[in-house]
């Protein structure tokens, strides 16, 4: 199978290459899949795209001219794909369902224990020679209440973590998982309740419909005061601007970020030498109470082995002329899904 693989880093392609061992003619290319790159894919069987790459019904429309059948994204989350376009043209969509939770589980962990225990402004202060301890007065994990939304492996993976910790802690889902809960020594809660409930609110959902801006003004109300916002999974899960206003009038203690609402074009691309126009962004990256990271709580080298190993899988199964199964997003539903809930937390 001919097929190009558009926004590659230099972290990824040998293990592409070694995955593929030799058995598909692919092309590697760091450009972004847009309208004035789609030419790359003329004469492909396939393309292979990631999250920051343009897949919108003109460019599929120009995939589908190219000769283009199969697109396989590098991740788990597909809403940079036009799926109801991409059915009606014929072309099937898969994606990477499951790898490495435990990545995106001790990203999101990381994000608070550096936040409990201010990290982040105790390395500032070393580096200044500013040995004082006034201002970095932490908080314990251990006997608090951690809200965890999504059920998925990730939010599995988490609720193993923290049981280390000591820690309450309650899930979200919108599937019966009571008993998955209990084994796991945690206890199934309606999201309301859990918002109410928790100190620290950890966000492992897809983005959908019902998951866009599901933090705002509203939610936010009903949760504790000085509560701590965890999001490792779609930026647009929260309302940024209603996010940012509640950090303001200090009823979020503080908020670790991997990813951003408005991130598209900006994540993944260095910008030290050209600004960014995003005031927002750049008030969260300048706000002391927020740690924020560039959408890298998947980039360990356990969790791009196996991205690139199911992409090569994906590919392998096209060619001889087989649904993908669970890795299948085709918009008319050709298999049947095997998620649990809110899914696996997309990267």
């Amino acid at each position: 199978m001919k097929a190009v693989a558009y926004s590659i880093k230099s972290f990824e392609k040998e293990l592409l290459i070694k995955a593929n061992k030799k058995k598909h003619d692919i092309t590697l290319i760091s450009n972004r899949l847009t309208a004035d790159t789609v030419s790359y894919a003329e004469g492909k069987d396939a393309v292979l795209v990631f999250t920051n790459d343009d897949l919108s019904s003109s460019v599929l429309q120009q995939l589908k001219k190219s000769g283009v059948k199969y697109i396989s994204t590098r991740s788990t989350g597909t809403d940079h794909i036009d799926l109801t376009e991409a059915a009606k043209l014929g072309i099937k969509v898969a994606n990477i369902p499951s790898y490495s939770p435990e990545s995106i589980a001790e990203h999101a962990i990381a994000l608070m224990l550096a936040l409990c225990r201010n990290i982040l402004p105790a390395h500032h202060q070393m580096m200044e020679y500013n040995f004082t301890l006034d201002n970095l007065v932490g908080t314990t994990i251990r006997n608090k209440t951690i809200g965890i939304v999504g059920f998925g492996q990730t939010g599995q993976a988490l609720v193993r973590i923290l049981q280390g910790f000591g820690a309450r802690v309650l899930v979200s889902d919108i599937a019966n998982i009571k008993k998955q809960c209990l084994a796991a020594g945690a206890e199934q809660a309606e999201y309301e309740d859990l918002i109410r409930q928790s100190d620290i609110i950890s966000f492992h959902v897809p983005l959908t419909e019902k998951t866009r801006h599901m933090v705002n003004t509203g939610s936010i109300e009903k949760m504790k005061n000085d509560v701590m916002l965890i999001n490792v999974s779609r930026g647009a899960i929260f309302n940024s601007e209603e996010v940012f206003q509640a950090l303001q009038k200090g009823k979020i203690s503080k908020i670790g970020m991997d990813v951003y609402e408005f991130e598209h074009g900006v994540f993944f691309f260095e910008h030290y030498k050209t600004p960014i126009h995003d005031q927002l962004l750049k008030a969260f990256i300048q706000n002391s109470r927020v740690l924020m990271t560039p959408h890298e709580a998947f980039l360990t080298t356990e969790a791009l082995e196996q991205i690139a190993e199911k992409t090569i899988m994906n590919l392998d199964l096209w060619d001889t002329g087989k649904c993908v199964g669970p890795a299948c997003c085709c918009a008319k539903d050709c298999v049947t899904s095997k998620k649990i809930g809110h899914g696996i937390l997309e990267i």
